[in-house]
């Protein structure tokens, strides 16, 4: 269990450390030495489990299995590409913006701090701990947002701490009623709200009260998820922090939520038998996902409109594990690895145009691949990724919740393909210009570290050419234990 305590103790010492130092010229780098080891240490969890299979800790605290160790190593990758794009972005922040000293300690810290609770939410074997994890990641989003202190800023962070206040709440009582389910069946209380005793019990716990146990979980979590109608915390969130948080809230923290979501629907799954779970998450998916496609095209603001691309996705997910079964439960899974991958490399791509640009606007963005070709470049192949071309890894996940579709919900097919065909018109029609435009007159490059969007972006590319083999074990594995079998 070392590997997993030093994933948790790595980024919680940093909160300390980024709080001492994270002011300095250096505290990038000390950031990205944090983030770089939290990386390594995640990488052998994940070659413990790939060899040995689920770890429990004694205390049964702490527990990972395949469906949970790759989004850690996952949270992890990301955390450290971004945070190698979050040094020289930052210190174009510090000298332009004049962000003072208090607010790059409270930056870096909370950058840490973010990750702390991203993978506490991931590792813990409680659900009541998942639920203070969720809420200690909305303090430090809610930080980061606030960050420029500007208007616009502070009411965004407000609005933000207000929503998902309220959804957590909601949550917070679905929670509770699952201790309150579980309390009468489970040999001891104190067992009444760890996972593998709950997964265990299910067929046992009493369905009407895990019914509107699900109900709450479904709207304090899909808030966090970013769930229509719970979205409007989302854009905002993204158009006011800075760059690096939009990278890692949309990559980590939707990731995370959604992982919460299924894991409450297995249980509930095993206790009711009867696929009410699925239903609701197909409907709060297939809405999400409709009403973000067609958001994309009344956007002005190039950072609210990949944030609605966000919508999206996580909609095309929900509906997924909705769907459940082999095969949209693999591609559901996929589809959280490349577009975690592809909207936080979009995102840092993003936050150097903006830099290029000197604002958001949409209109006022161009020429980007004549004044700094390869922001140019990572733009448009992150938009060509994300809108699900081939042979990028977004159009394989993409194909196979399609075929899951077709063999299940057939007459659903139809509204997938058309909300797949707005999405795609919604950005294209804003990203030629800016990618192809004529800049205006003196536009220059900025300092940009494009290491992270090249790899992230490879890799996305690397999936949809071939799964390797292992990363197929665990999603196969995952598959198994998300739908109780196999997709192959």
């Amino acid at each position: 269990m070392t590997a997993v305590w030093l994933v948790l103790l790595i980024p919680l010492a940093g909160i300390g450390v980024m709080a001492l130092i994270g002011h300095l010229r250096a505290a990038g780098w000390v950031n990205v030495a944090l983030s770089a080891v939290s990386f390594a240490v995640s990488v052998w969890l994940a070659l413990i489990v790939y060899a040995d299979g689920p770890l429990l800790s004694p205390s049964r605290m702490l527990y990972i299995d395949a469906f949970n160790v790759y989004l850690v190593t996952l949270t992890a990758f990301v955390g450290l590409t971004t945070a190698i794009f979050s040094r020289p972005y930052m210190q174009h922040e510090v000298e332009t913006r004049q962000i003072g000293k208090g607010r790059m300690r409270l930056y870096h810290s909370m950058y840490q701090g973010f990750m702390f609770a991203m993978q506490a939410a991931l590792t813990t074997n409680n659900v009541g701990i998942l639920w203070v994890a969720m809420e200690g990641a909305t303090l430090a989003t809610v930080l980061l947002v606030s960050l420029y202190r500007t208007p616009e800023a502070v009411e965004a962070a407000w609005k933000y701490f207000v929503l998902c206040g309220v959804g957590i709440a909601q949550a917070l009582f679905g929670t509770v009623l699952l201790f309150f389910a579980a309390e009468r069946e489970v040999p001891t209380r104190d067992d009444a709200l760890l996972w593998n005793v709950l997964y265990d019990s299910a067929a046992h716990l009493e369905p009407t009260v895990l019914t509107l146990a699900f109900v709450f979980l479904l709207v304090g979590y899909g808030t966090k998820v970013g769930l229509v109608p719970l979205h409007n915390w989302l854009p905002d969130a993204h158009s006011e922090g800075p760059t690096p948080m939009s990278a890692i809230l949309s990559g980590l923290l939707l990731n995370v939520a959604l992982y919460a979501l299924v894991r409450v629907k297995m249980i509930v799954d095993g206790a009711l038998q009867s696929g009410l779970a699925g239903y609701l998450m197909m409907g709060f998916g297939l809405l999400s996902f409709m009403v973000a496609g067609l958001f994309l095209h009344r956007q002005r603001d190039i950072k609210r409109m990949f944030s609605y691309s966000s919508i999206e996705h996580m909609g095309l997910m929900t509906f997924a594990f909705g769907i459940g079964g082999p095969i949209a439960t693999f591609g559901a899974l996929l589809h959280m690895t490349v577009h975690s991958l592809t909207k936080s490399a979009i995102f840092v791509t993003v936050g150097h145009a903006a830099q290029i640009a000197g604002t958001q606007s949409i209109e006022k963005i161009r020429g980007l691949i004549r004044t700094q070709p390869t922001v140019g470049w990572g733009l448009l192949i992150g938009t060509v990724a994300i809108a699900g071309f081939p042979p990028f890894g977004v159009f394989t996940s993409e194909f196979l919740v399609l075929i899951a579709t077709m063999k299940s919900w057939p007459w659903l097919t139809v509204p997938l393909l058309v909300g797949l065909a707005i999405a795609f018109a919604g950005l294209f029609r804003h990203i030629h210009p800016m990618v192809y435009g004529d800049p205006p007159e003196g536009q220059v490059p900025v300092r940009a570290n494009m290491l992270p969007v090249m790899i992230q972006l490879g890799f996305v590319l690397w999936l949809g050419i071939a799964v390797p083999v292992f990363l197929s074990k665990w999603f196969e594995q995952a598959t198994v234990l998300i739908s109780g079998s196999s997709p192959l």
